[in-house]
């Protein structure tokens, strides 16, 4: 069996890439840096070190190697012959692959009696499947489109498992390391595929599919964010420094339990099971060993403030079922405030309207507007809990 991984990065090896390899497949990385390359090809495997609260352990994920991103003769040979085939590059690099992977689905169609094709979508972006099929559908012929719609599953998944940017220290005699948390569990869209569903370790296919891509954003990356900007406002670098803060911890805590009642409400599902999965981040935000940076969590609010995605998103979810919710609101308050990002430079009312698009018509306007107000006047975690409560 053959899986194509499109994306040899954090995701793409330390999650995706091991799951297809443990299933049995062979796996084939498509990426862009040659020293990636060279060394998938040259070894043939590389090592995952499980990260735990003070010990590890690490496995070799084998039968590995590297097609070059560049080389779109290789990559369409190798999107022909896959069995299965991933995505895990990032929302902002995936328009540059959609010929790519056009190429590939017209020379497998070469073939008249070829498989279909799932395409299991790893990117933090809503209607990724969407996105994807139709920038692809535009470099097809009307022949070419109908056979898309037919024998090409776009299926979105969920990536729980947290993977830091890898520092030389962890990489250590290997640079192909990739050091992970232990969560391994892969939500995947049932509905979304065509033919028999690929036998893939620890996969989880579940329909209707949309309530584990708002749970993943809207309670697990908005609270690792606002752990983040909380954590920048405390001036720690790491991310279980802010989380080792109790009052931070509340917060953030407060913030995801905000969300996890309104999108209970949305779905229909128990509270408690949302609950349980807060107080289990909560728990795993802690991981010192990962070494998550503030810096790095917090990067781009341009994107993370944008009105569908995690804080901003989940402030709109809570306000749909009847909640303005105060700690979210902290939170985008807090991210307003990140000195890491140029974008935090400008007025908060500019930052209000043109990125999260918000106006003094929607009730948290004035509520964010306070709150990052406190911050600016250096208010501490603590004090600004104590002020939410009294109010």
């Amino acid at each position: 069996m053959k899986a194509v991984m499109y994306g040899a990065g954090n995701i793409g090896r330390g999650f995706i890439g091991q799951l297809l390899s443990e299933s049995g497949y062979e796996v084939y990385f498509i990426d862009v840096k040659p020293e990636v390359i060279e060394q998938l090809n040259t070894q043939h495997e590389y090592p995952v070190r499980i990260l735990y609260k003070d010990t590890y352990e690490e496995t070799m994920v084998k039968n590995v190697s590297c097609v070059d991103g560049t080389k779109v003769e290789d990559i369409a040979e190798a999107i022909a012959t896959a069995d299965v085939m991933c995505t895990a590059i990032g929302v902002n690099v995936l328009k540059f692959i959609f010929g790519n992977i056009a190429a590939g689905l017209k020379k497998r169609w070469e073939n008249p009696d070829a498989k279909p094709l799932n395409i299991i979508i790893c990117e933090n972006l809503i209607g990724a499947d969407s996105y994807i099929k139709e920038n692809v559908a535009k470099l097809l012929n009307d022949e070419e489109k109908k056979l898309l719609d037919e024998k090409v599953g776009f299926v979105e998944a969920s990536i729980g498992r947290m993977v830091p940017v890898q520092t030389p220290e962890m990489q250590g005699d290997n640079p192909l390391r990739v050091c992970v948390e232990s969560f391994g569990i892969l939500p995947v869209d049932k509905a979304a595929f065509k033919g028999e569903i690929p036998n893939i370790k620890n996969m989880v296919p579940f329909t209707p599919f949309e309530f584990f891509i708002q749970r993943k954003l809207f309670i697990h990356n908005m609270g690792h964010a606002i752990s983040a900007y909380l954590g920048a406002v405390k001036g720690v670098d790491y991310i279980w420094q802010s989380m080792d803060d109790p009052y931070v911890e509340i917060l953030v805590g407060r913030a995801m339990k905000e969300s996890a009642i309104a999108l209970a409400e949305e779905h229909n599902v128990a509270y408690r099971e949302l609950d349980e999965h807060v107080e289990d981040l909560l728990y795993r935000f802690k991981n010192r060993q990962l070494g998550d940076t503030v810096k790095r969590v917090g990067n781009d609010i341009k994107r993370k403030l944008d009105p569908n995605d995690r804080l901003v998103g989940a402030l709109l979810n809570c306000q749909k079922h009847g909640t303005t919710p105060k700690y979210i609101c902290l939170g985008i308050a807090a991210a307003m405030c990140f000195p890491f990002d140029e974008n935090a430079a400008a007025p908060a009312e500019e930052i209000l309207k043109n990125i999260a698009q918000l106006d003094n018509t929607n009730e948290a306007y004035d509520i964010i507007l306070n709150y990052y107000n406190l911050i600016k006047e250096g208010k501490t975690a603590k004090e600004l809990m104590d002020i939410i409560q009294e109010h």
